[in-house]
């Protein structure tokens, strides 16, 4: 079941570390609140998914100018509301076109699309998703920190 999904072209763009609260001003809003509304997890697969939140950070780069980042950014965000997960644990970086920041906080992650979810269980990185979800924003994270097999849209 595929949700429609609300996209903006605009010339403002983040760049740098921010929160989801800047998502929600405008005109960032104008595809976020619709995208994460729209989005429908499922619920057996939140139930899962919170048991192995322990000791889970999330590093995400995005750029709100990129399409797949306004289609899956909101849906990552319903997914952790959903299941109580502290957003101060999720690190939002925003990049320019080149896929990088003044700050150069992408350098040595090879960050070569947008979205890229990198999760880290105690500090060490278990595995990302990269531009894509392969099934849903629910069942890719229960993948990764389940520890099941999971390959992200560019992995051999």
């Amino acid at each position: 079941m595929t949700s429609e999904v609300t996209t903006v072209q605009t010339s403002d763009m983040l760049v740098g570390k921010h929160d989801k609260k800047a998502l929600l001003k405008t005109p960032y809003n104008l595809w976020f609140q619709p995208n994460y509304e729209n989005y429908k997890p499922n619920t057996a697969t939140l139930s899962e998914l919170k048991k192995h939140t322990e000791g889970v950070t999330i590093t995400v780069f995005m750029g709100t100018w990129c399409e797949d980042s306004q289609h899956s950014i909101p849906e990552f965000y319903k997914v952790l509301d959903a299941i109580g997960f502290d957003t101060e644990k999720v690190t939002l970086i925003m990049v320019d076109k080149s896929k990088t920041t003044p700050e150069k906080f992408e350098n040595g992650l090879n960050i070569t699309n947008v979205p890229t979810f990198i999760f880290y269980k105690n500090g060490k990185e278990l595995h990302r998703i990269v531009e894509s979800f392969m099934e849903s924003a629910e069942k890719d994270m229960l993948k990764i920190l389940s520890r099941q097999p999971y390959k992200h849209a560019y992995e051999n």
